[in-house]
């Protein structure tokens, strides 16, 4: 098994300045680009059981969601592991299963492993276990969703306009009536799109019908109630808006299992896109969230805090939303 001692010996760099750079600590470009090779080169592990005795850091960074079967979750993962990994940090996942005391007690779990840091979604509005965690000196990052009164960094999209832009592509096309599936009303994600749905109609001059905005629960298979609620309706919406991923795939099964033709019968408006709506006819057309881009910014913010990087206030981050149009929308006029 190579050593320290053959890293500094290969790349030409003291064994004092090797030891700062795998202990996490800046130095010169060149001297970390000669040390990087050198690793490489041997296949050089870190030990990290001693290298967090040294540092007392256990170089793990918990990631708490609702659910790990979701493409969301899944990729915002995939984009924080891309940065840790650089930074030999590994993650420790953890499912809350949309349920408020599994999330307490895998926080409290996390807690437990000593992490660094915390990077989590949470299931609903609650806010008194995650304000402990951080009192008691754990940094945190939000994603997707905030929570009032809770004072750390957040990464989240524009979900209000990425909203208002799909009911503007659906406007545009002839659509009127237009339904929604909306999401749990203590959810801050699905409150901020049910918001870009009523400004839309507002700023259109499009009367709001309480009847078109139905609620369903963010997991899987959830919202078949309220499809069936607005399909069924005597003067039913011509095209729904379906405001997440679980959401969306309810819909397009629904439609599929009882004989309704999307994009002909009943126009349909995604939420975050897959490879399995662009390979279906008609695709799919939904509003884009940038998943991999906030387990980025999540990494890096979770990084800085853990190095005790306090120069800056807690920061939202706010990133943009982009449509994908797909032939599920019929164009009306």
């Amino acid at each position: 098994m190579p050593t320290i001692k053959d890293v500094s010996r290969l790349s030409g760099i003291s064994i004092g300045t090797v030891s700062r750079y795998l202990n996490g600590y800046k130095v010169k470009q060149d001297n970390q680009e000669k040390i990087q090779e050198a690793i490489q080169q041997l296949d050089y592990k870190v030990n990290q059981t001693a290298r967090g005795l040294k540092t007392n850091k256990t170089y793990t960074v918990g990631v708490l969601v609702p659910s790990i079967t979701d493409i969301f979750s899944n990729q915002v993962i995939e984009g924080m592991e891309e940065i840790l990994d650089n930074e030999n940090y590994s993650l420790i996942v953890c499912n809350a299963r949309n349920n408020l005391n599994t999330e307490k007690e895998k926080l409290r779990f996390l807690k437990e492993k000593r992490v660094d840091g915390i990077v989590m979604m949470p299931v609903s509005d609650q806010n008194e276990h995650v304000k402990e965690i951080i009192d008691e000196g754990v940094p945190l990052i939000l994603i997707d969703r905030l929570l009032d009164d809770v004072e750390c960094d957040a990464v989240v999209c524009d979900n209000v306009n990425g909203s208002y832009r799909a009911m503007e592509e659906l406007i545009s096309c002839g659509h009127r009536r237009i339904g929604i599936i909306a999401g749990p009303s203590n959810v801050y994600t699905a409150c901020e799109r049910l918001n870009g749905y009523i400004r839309a109609l507002s700023d259109y001059g499009i009367a709001i019908d309480d009847d078109l905005i139905v609620h369903a629960e963010y997991r899987k298979g959830s919202g078949v109630e309220a499809y069936q609620k607005l399909v069924n309706m005597e003067n039913k919406p011509t095209a729904i808006f379906a405001t997440n991923y679980e959401t969306t795939l309810t819909g397009v099964k629904y439609f599929m299992e009882n004989g309704i033709k999307i994009g002909e019968e009943m126009s349909l408006f995604g939420y975050d896109n897959s490879e399995v709506f662009q390979m279906l006819t008609p695709s799919i057309a939904t509003v884009l969230q940038p998943m991999g881009e906030i387990g980025e910014h999540a990494a890096h913010l979770i990084l800085k805090r853990i190095d005790n990087d306090y120069s800056f206030f807690p920061v939202v981050s706010r990133l943009k939303t982009s449509i994908l149009s797909g032939t599920s929308v019929k164009r009306l006029i």
